[in-house]
């Protein structure tokens, strides 16, 4: 994959049940309030720490509000390596809307 791909919720779902990583983009306000259990949050401050330990070749699902800004995020990431970078359309509010049960809160995930 040279460009990261846009999925939906079912699709994002059943990536994650794969092993697919998820990485919010969102402000730590944001996050720590709600986000995809099992998501990192991604920041300008944890970023280079993310990639240096990353696993390149696994598939990284990118989470922001409404699937825009995840969007520019995906599309860095493949050009810092990343071979299958996914943009989660709707983004966390669809995805809360859809997965209810799959929403954690607190930052200390």
């Amino acid at each position: 994959m040279s460009e990261f791909k846009r999925i939906s919720p079912q699709q994002a779902h059943a990536l994650r049940q794969q092993g697919a990583a998820v990485v919010d983009i969102r402000d730590p306000q944001s996050y720590a309030l709600g986000h995809i259990s099992g998501s990192q949050h991604l920041d300008n401050y944890s970023l280079a720490d993310f990639i240096a330990r990353a696993d390149l070749d696994a598939p990284l699902i990118v989470t922001c509000y409404h699937g825009n800004s995840s969007q520019s995020a995906a599309a860095y990431l493949v050009g810092q390596g990343f071979s299958e970078v996914y943009s989660l359309d709707g983004g966390f509010e669809l995805w809360r809307a859809s997965y209810p049960a799959d929403v954690a809160q607190d930052a200390a995930e």
